[in-house]
């Protein structure tokens, strides 16, 4: 929970989000202005049109419900009550695949890009995989994001494999990458489980808005 105003911003988990009335009832909004600016300036959320809002509101509905019973997490990053980057995981569905997630969206607000705010949700989105028994974490990305690659292999991220010319955006055609961290073995650490502040200094990419076909980590 957020009590006062904060100059970092603070990432916070599903039981967080919903324990705070006030954030919970202005989350849909708040990650709909999100998702459809960063859409409609270019980002790859596997969206071609910004999304509507009901739609957003009815995605985190489904997310919320799936983290209480262990099978997503959410996470979402805050700078003075204000909510600035959102992402989320959830378990596959195929039963053979169901000790594994996909982590499908992952969004900074373009005002805070810069700030770390995309590593520190996507850390606490792996540490939520780890203490749910997630055994294996994927991700896709579209290929000419070469700044959202480096990021996802600085959390320890390997390329499993690669469809060519297959996103289609318009005219336009771009490798989707697959992606994915094994967490078999790695503990999850109990100081990570609350809340992650994003580090004072900036980690890296500064590519166009959009880090994959469903990434868009800053």
């Amino acid at each position: 929970m957020i009590r006062a105003m904060t100059t970092e911003p603070v990432v916070l988990d599903t039981l967080e989000l919903t324990s705070d009335p006030e954030l919970e009832a202005r989350l849909a909004e708040s990650a709909h202005r999100i998702l459809a600016d960063l859409v409609a300036a270019g980002a790859a959320l596997g969206w071609v049109e910004p999304p509507a809002r009901d739609e957003v509101a009815g995605l985190l509905r489904d997310v919320v419900s799936a983290a209480r019973t262990g099978d997503a997490a959410l996470r979402a990053a805050y700078l003075d009550r204000r909510l600035v980057g959102l992402g989320h995981w959830t378990r596959y569905a195929r039963p053979t695949h169901r000790p594994h997630a996909d982590l499908e969206k992952l969004a900074v607000a373009a005002a805070v890009h810069g700030r770390g705010v995309g590593r520190a949700l996507t850390t606490g989105l792996i540490n939520d995989a780890r203490a749910a028994g997630v055994e294996v974490l994927t991700l896709d990305v579209r290929g000419d994001n070469t700044e959202a690659l480096r990021l996802y292999q600085s959390l320890g991220f390997t390329e499993y494999g690669r469809l060519p010319r297959f996103v289609a955006v318009g005219e336009r055609r771009y490798d989707k990458v697959f992606c994915m961290l094994d967490l078999r073995g790695h503990p999850a650490d109990p100081a990570d489980r609350r809340t992650e502040r994003a580090p004072s200094s900036s980690w890296g990419p500064s590519a166009p808005p959009g880090a994959g076909d469903g990434a868009a980590p800053r």
